[in-house]
């Protein structure tokens, strides 16, 4: 029965990690702009905001629960310059939903962008501060 304890315990300890991920963080002109547009898009709400920071996580999240991965959008004087190091990544269920998922992300100010992605089957989009995103194709 001993063995069997200690063959948990380590079993457990192999699956733990050091540590998790707890925010995805966002340089802003304006972090409540760009945390009301991605609230927007992903049906979350604006949990959080100030001048300086904002944000967004899914209706009813408790921080720091690892259901969910956070926005925070925080105000820098400096513009955006070149493409994105980072992107975020959006599902979508079948074509015709990639389809309307492009339309209502378009609607909320996000604009078409060309990073040279030529003919692929997910769209690339940018937030109204011009952070590249992508909407996948479903699998």
């Amino acid at each position: 029965m001993a063995d069997q304890a200690a063959a948990a315990v380590r079993d457990h300890d192999a699956l733990t990690v050091p540590t998790r991920l707890v925010h995805v963080i966002i340089d802003a002109a304006d972090p409540g702009r760009l945390a009301r547009f991605w609230a927007a898009a992903l049906g979350w709400e604006v949990a959080a905001s100030s001048e300086d920071a904002a944000n967004v996580w899914p209706h009813g999240y408790r921080y720091p629960d690892p259901v969910a991965l956070p926005l925070m959008f925080l105000a820098v004087p400096e513009a955006r310059t070149g493409k994105n190091r980072i992107h975020l990544d959006l599902a979508s269920q079948s074509e015709a939903d990639q389809a309307a998922q492009v339309e209502r992300l378009l609607g909320l100010g996000a604009v078409r962008a060309d990073i040279g992605q030529r003919e692929v089957p997910w769209q690339v989009l940018a937030d109204p501060e011009g952070n590249e995103f992508c909407l996948l194709s479903p699998i």
